[in-house]
């Protein structure tokens, strides 16, 4: 058994060639509570979160460094559905 097949959330592949690009921001207070409602797993540095509240969501990006000092962006809000296509397109490869 591997680590990796211990794993119990997805992992994200390989960013495809054309993928679409994501706009990255420093955290803003967007909506005014939000939760994770999916996430990929933690035994890779990069860490992608779908996050859901008042009907809107966004993605949120942690690069996981050595010493606590992690480093989060988010991307703008969207209507929960279109967000959660952007989520499955993200996990695919299909946008990074």
């Amino acid at each position: 058994m591997t680590v990796l097949d211990a794993c119990l959330s997805p992992h994200v592949v390989m960013a495809q060639r054309d993928h679409v690009r994501l706009e990255w921001r420093r955290p803003y207070p967007a909506l005014g509570r939000v939760r994770s409602v999916a996430w990929t797993c933690f035994c890779r540095a990069t860490v992608y979160e779908l996050c859901e509240g008042a009907g809107r969501a966004f993605l949120r990006r942690t690069v996981q460094r050595d010493g606590g000092d992690d480093e989060v962006h988010e991307t703008s809000t969207w209507p929960v559905g279109e967000a959660r296509v952007i989520w499955t397109a993200l996990l695919s490869g299909r946008a990074r």
